[in-house]
């Protein structure tokens, strides 16, 4: 199991690579090769990440993305909840599916309480903090 997936990873590159640049605006082509991701791909990535307000996209001339928060306002989780859908360690480490003993189930109660300090740490990581 990955924690972080390839897109959280490439989007946090990106955001890294726009809070250094300290540009208005990044277009596309520019990212890509300073951050090592292909352009249509990348692109679909910050889509998503404008549709879910953590960027502006910007058209025209000159267009691009920009922040839409600071840096120290985008957090690890954020992406990852953006990108890859709410942090689970795991509902069930016995079934396919969520089995009826799941609220009395003991393992899911220590699994429960990693996964609330795994959740807190990657809250505490900012784009700033990878800049």
């Amino acid at each position: 199991m990955k924690l972080i997936n390839r897109d959280v990873d490439y989007a946090a590159r990106a955001l890294v690579f726009m809070a250094r640049a300290n540009k208005p605006t990044v277009s596309v082509a520019e990212m890509s090769g300073k951050v090592g991701v292909a352009g249509p791909f990348l692109r679909k990535i910050m889509q998503k990440l404008a549709k879910a307000g953590v960027v502006h996209a910007v058209k025209g001339k000159g267009g691009g993305f920009a922040m839409a928060r600071r840096p120290e306002a985008v957090t690890l989780r954020r992406l990852i909840d953006v990108l890859q859908g709410p942090l689970k360690l795991n509902d069930c480490v016995f079934r396919q599916r969520i089995c009826q003993n799941h609220a009395g189930c003991v393992l899911r109660h220590k699994i429960a309480g990693m996964e609330q300090r795994l959740l807190a740490e990657v809250e505490a990581v900012t784009v700033r903090d990878l800049a």
